[in-house]
């Protein structure tokens, strides 16, 4: 198998796929070299104990886990998941993600999440996804608004991240938000 065979979709810089354990070195050490970017906002697995973990989670029936990885060489340019996957009349899960810092700032996630969110409302059948972010996260913010998101709400103490309850602003985004939107 190529690295291309393993993607799910294209675009014109990157493909997502699934994580796989064979991912575990790459994924820990960009994830080591990002902490400055990460923090406080996210902590994803920097070790090897950390990260097989985290991918027994991604193998349990509500989640799914996407790497974005950039064509050109098949580096990780980060990460997206989507979380507490419902069927049925509901049809929706919420999502987490992380770019590392050699893809920040470059429009990857961003191709990255677009190609997830097709793939979300086709292949996996689900008619919304939501993201909550904290309030002072602005790059996160730009992000969503970028892949046209909206803001639905305001949860007080919403995750318990770095030690505390943070407060988090709840943004959505529906299959017909997204219809014909191109990658």
């Amino acid at each position: 198998m190529t690295i291309d065979d393993r993607f799910l979709a294209r675009g014109p810089r990157v493909g997502i796929r699934h994580f796989t354990a064979a991912d575990r070195e790459e994924f820990t050490a960009l994830a080591r070299e990002s902490t400055g970017l990460h923090r406080p906002w996210l902590f994803p697995p920097a070790e090897d104990a950390a990260y097989d973990a985290y991918l027994r989670r991604l193998q349990e029936p509500p989640r799914e886990g996407f790497l974005i990885c950039e064509l050109a060489d098949g580096r990780i340019a980060g990460y997206l998941t989507i979380n507490n996957i419902v069927h049925g009349a509901f049809r929706c899960g919420a999502i987490g993600y992380g770019a590392f810092a050699h893809a920040a700032g470059r429009g990857l996630m961003g191709e990255g999440l677009r190609l997830v969110l097709h793939h979300a409302f086709g292949e996996m059948g689900l008619h919304r996804l939501e993201v909550n972010v904290q309030p002072a996260n602005e790059r996160s913010i730009a992000l969503v608004r970028r892949a046209g998101f909206r803001l639905e709400g305001f949860s007080p103490d919403f995750l318990f991240i770095d030690g505390a309850w943070r407060d988090h602003e709840r943004w959505a985004i529906t299959a017909e938000m997204v219809a014909g939107d191109a990658v």
